[in-house]
């Protein structure tokens, strides 16, 4: 762990660190590069050590975004990021906070999809804890190894089910690192306080398994007994070392993901974005459209291609917010219809899994629409028979939603609501520029991966991201701050509301800008705040100032001086 303390002298606060020389330089959390004073360089050992000028945090934005521009890869920039990152922590938060716009989407989706494939042949500083099944009788002895010795919130994946691409063992690594960035960046959660962690269970991925650069466990996953066995001494022991984290669970695979959330989601205060996030934003784009469109939700007919954790999060989070509407489960169930990769799911599917029973049709609708062989409905026949009013992608099949699809969809529904969610970009259900094409621009766009303006009869038309990245960080940021015991239904509830509710009514939009998404996260923290305390699952007094509290713990990228002890 880090030697070094901040204290607060004098209304200011200090560094305070025995740690001098090059090893301070070659700290991230601690190196400030040129902008360490005459004063600093003399205490700390590092006379000669830079060159003579002393720089601001902003001259050295500014040189590092040069630096960034001369690379001509999305790939090589992302590396030349995680490289900085690695230097100098203050000063790559900077860097991306002034230029979020333009970075965001090279350390976070759609870029990191081809860092997680690329991991192992990249592979140079590691960052956070490996844990692999050898080690379950060593976990607590792997947590006390971290640097950050206070950790507000830990994000782990097993690297099952990344993004679209699936199984990519090890590499799923990137993945907790990028969340933490954007954590930092979007809801302003100390980087000094959180924790990436891989659960290395091994990989089906036989490309993988058969590369020699290969750095993660080389056998296939670990499944069953063995399985929930880590798993459970992994939540144990970091419940003994970090009672109080909030524990995010990221890209595990489908089952695996809704096995973990509802087994240990009471036993610790937990999330899984994948289920939980990607719902509480596809809700918060759905509220936005129909109050654009001028409709009610208990009205819409709702179609998801995807019946995995995302689709099946999706459609929890929109029934969870009828069910708060008064809407009865009867009519909720008729709201919706689930498409997996073979069809429509009805209740004499026999592939469907126990968190997917409840959105299950009726084989005898399905034979009323004229089908025997009830268990290949197409999407087409779907959108044909049922007349949605939404459609949603969460199924990373590349232009799922074509034209007959979205032209049929049109014929019956003035506004068609269209969320193509998969990402990267080349996993999208639909190119915006065609959906506003095939439905002469009446359709209510929001994507998952971003997308550039689309131009219609001259007109740009900016198209909305439905990315994650708009619902995580607030959440967190509120649990954070207000110390709860676990996440409610309700407090993620509360935070589609906020983040419905940011983009003004006469906007074209359906969710914020990207440059906006630290003041979204802000509002949903807030909300998320007062339902914890509302709720009694929040450790902080009823009547606090919710707003001074959540500020009180949002961190900024700046340098602070710094003192020798």
């Amino acid at each position: 762990m880090l030697e070094y303390k901040i204290i607060r002298e004098g209304g200011q606060e200090i560094v305070i660190t025995p740690i001098h020389g090059k090893a301070l330089l070659s700290i991230s959390q601690l190196n400030k590069g040129t902008a360490f004073t005459a004063e600093e360089r003399q205490a700390f050992g590092l006379t000669g050590k830079l060159p003579f000028p002393v720089e601001t945090l902003e001259k050295q934005v500014e040189r590092a975004h040069l630096e960034y521009q001369s690379l001509h890869t999305s790939l090589s920039q992302n590396s030349y990021l995680n490289r900085l990152l690695n230097t100098n922590q203050v000063l790559f938060y900077k860097l991306v906070e002034t230029h979020l716009e333009e970075m965001l989407p090279t350390i976070y989706t759609p870029v990191v999809g081809n860092a997680v494939q690329t991991f192992s042949r990249r592979f140079t500083i590691p960052r956070g804890l490996y844990i692999t099944y050898d080690d379950r009788d060593r976990i607590e002895e792997i947590l006390e190894n971290r640097t950050n010795p206070e950790v507000d919130l830990v994000v782990v994946s097993d690297g099952e089910g990344v993004l679209g691409i699936g199984d990519q063992g090890i590499g799923g690594m990137e993945i907790p690192v990028a969340k933490l960035m954007v954590y930092t960046l979007a809801g302003g959660i100390d980087p000094n306080r959180t924790l990436p962690i891989m659960i290395d269970a091994g990989t089906n991925n036989q490309e993988l398994l058969k590369d020699p650069l290969y750095v993660g466990c080389r056998h296939p996953r670990i499944h069953g007994e063995k399985y929930r066995e880590l798993i459970e001494k992994f939540v144990t022991a970091l419940k003994k070392k970090m009672p109080q984290v909030f524990l995010h669970w990221e890209d595990f695979g489908k089952i695996n993901a809704y096995e973990n959330l509802q087994t240990y989601r009471d036993v610790m205060c937990s999330f899984n974005d994948d289920i939980q996030g990607t719902g509480v934003v596809a809700l918060a784009a759905l509220l936005a459209a129909l109050k654009k469109s001028h409709q009610q939700l208990k009205d819409q007919r709702i179609v998801i291609l995807g019946a995995g954790s995302a689709g099946v999060g999706v459609a929890n989070t929109i029934a969870e917010y009828m069910r708060h509407l008064g809407i009865s489960d009867i009519d909720i169930k008729n709201c919706f219809y689930l498409l997996d990769s073979k069809g429509l799911m009805t209740d004499i599917s026999t592939r469907a899994s126990s968190y997917q029973l409840f959105y299950l049709r009726s084989r005898e609708e399905a034979r009323a629409w004229g089908f025997k062989d009830t268990e290949t409905i197409t999407l087409l026949d779907v959108v044909s028979h049922a007349k949605p009013t939404v459609l949603i992608g969460a199924s990373t099949v590349q232009g799922a939603f074509n034209e007959n699809v979205i032209k049929t969809m049109a014929k019956h529904v003035k506004h068609p609501i269209i969320f193509p969610l998969s990402n990267p970009t080349d996993k999208s259900e639909a190119k915006p520029e065609d959906v506003v094409e095939w439905t002469h621009n009446q359709a209510l766009i929001a994507t998952g991966s971003p997308f550039p303006p689309v131009v219609y009869h001259q007109q740009p038309i900016n198209i909305s991201q439905c990315n994650n990245y708009f619902a995580f960080p607030g959440i967190g940021l509120g649990v954070i701050a207000a110390k709860a015991k676990r996440v409610t239904n309700n407090m993620l509830l509360a935070a589609s509301k906020a983040l419905s509710e940011f983009v003004p009514s006469d906007s074209p939009l359906l969710l914020p800008l990207t440059e906006q998404a630290n003041a979204a996260s802000r509002e949903i923290a807030m909300a998320v705040v007062k339902m914890a305390i509302e709720e009694g699952v929040a450790r902080v007094e009823k009547d606090t100032n919710v707003a001074t509290l959540v500020d009180a713990h949002r961190w900024k990228p700046h340098y602070l001086p710094y003192r020798r002890n």
